[in-house]
């Protein structure tokens, strides 16, 4: 199972509206599914053009190692050399910050991850987590 566009168009929209509303910077919102392909990707004016790669960067680290980014962060820390082996290896798109998150139904399948950059990292997932809210979808950041 995965998530579907409209499912993502409509994380993406709610994480980006939720930004406006709390005055964050400008974001950037990436989805991607289970295999780490992009579902929808929105920018909003002012986001810098390197938002994209962060955001896709944020939701594929935790897809690809199959652990939340505050997971990621600990490991990071605990051992330097295997972070930077698997950023490396990974083509740099796995960081070891708040703002990817995963996404699963309500039985627990997972459904995808969402990427979120452009403020600090905590505003980048309260803003993935009202997007997948407004999904119906629950968010699994490490932090519950």
């Amino acid at each position: 199972m995965t998530i579907s566009l409209e499912q993502a168009q409509t994380i993406a929209a709610a994480a980006l509206a939720h930004g406006t509303e709390q005055g964050f910077n400008p974001l950037t919102v990436a989805v991607l599914d289970p295999g780490g392909a992009i579902v929808a990707l929105a920018r909003q004016d002012g986001s810098g053009f390197l938002r994209p790669d962060l955001a896709v960067g944020k939701a594929s680290g935790v897809l690809a190692l199959g652990m939340t980014n505050r997971a990621i962060a600990a490991r990071a820390a605990d051992s330097p050399e295997f972070f930077t082996s698997v950023a490396n290896l990974a083509g740099g798109k796995i960081l070891s910050v708040p703002g990817g998150v995963f996404v699963k139904d309500a039985a627990g399948t997972l459904l995808g991850a969402v990427g979120v950059t452009g403020d600090a990292s905590l505003n980048d997932e309260a803003a993935a987590l009202a997007g997948i809210e407004a999904a119906g979808l629950v968010a699994v950041t490490g932090a519950e």
